[in-house]
């Protein structure tokens, strides 16, 4: 693992793609940085290894990478070719419908005017870190209570919505995350191809990718890198 992040790190600083120095616990590993996967030396900055990796700990080690946005799609095409083509895919994403969406779509089945639906869902209060369920929506806005009793296509529409919420409404893909396999990788898991890619998508979510028998690699596009590379550009002009 740390061989082939460290391989991408060195192929992609050697085509002047700018790499962030390091990012979370990684940046406490001596290894990682003698083979410069980070630019930090650990010891000098007083950094912890063990939150890299612990006795306690159940997951595998990772490195989050992040490269230059405008130019991460050179180094995940690097690693396609290296390793072939079957053997690299990105990793599916699901999505849930949570209480405002289920009521939207909802809202939009039953032809309720927009206005309408749209008032209803601002009442549902909007908390993405700590996402507030339909029910528990209804059991606190008084307005939400007041609309169900006034109107029965309303009350219809939130018993509708309260048993869609929680189901998959849409697949998407991870925005960072690929695995590679030492075999095609259609022998490991199921895949599927993303309309507007032409990298195949695991079937199986981030979770399941690794007891699967395949390892997650982060590639981050951070705009700053790339802001900060064109300033550098900019001055190197003048």
């Amino acid at each position: 693992y740390f061989l082939i992040v460290a391989d991408f790190i060195k192929w992609a600083k050697q085509r002047d793609i700018p790499v962030g120095p390091g990012r979370g616990s990684g940046a406490g590993s001596c290894v990682a940085w003698s083979l410069t996967i980070t630019d930090l030396d650990p010891l000098r900055f007083g950094l912890l290894f063990e939150r890299f990796l612990n006795p306690e700990r159940v997951s595998m080690p990772d490195f989050d990478v992040d490269f230059c946005q405008d130019r991460r799609d050179e180094v995940i095409r690097y690693v396609q070719e290296k390793y072939g083509f079957d053997h690299v895919a990105q990793i599916i994403a699901v999505g849930k419908l949570q209480a405002r969406a289920a009521l939207r779509d909802v809202g939009r089945v039953l032809q309720m005017p927009y206005g309408q639906v749209d008032r209803l869902c601002k009442m549902v209060p909007n908390n993405p870190a700590n996402p507030v369920s339909l029910s528990e929506a209804v059991a606190s806005e008084e307005g939400l209570r007041a609309e169900r009793d006034k109107e029965p296509i309303v009350e219809r529409m939130l018993d509708i919505a309260m048993r869609i919420e929680g189901l998959y409404r849409h697949a998407s893909v991870h925005a960072a995350g690929l695995v590679i396999g030492d075999r095609p990788l259609d022998e490991l898991v199921p895949l599927y191809r993303e309309p507007k890619s032409d990298m195949p998508v695991t079937q199986f979510h981030m979770k399941w990718v690794e007891p699967a028998g395949l390892v997650k690699f982060d590639f981050l596009g951070l705009k700053t890198l790339t802001v900060i590379s064109r300033a550098v550009e900019l001055l190197r002009r003048r």
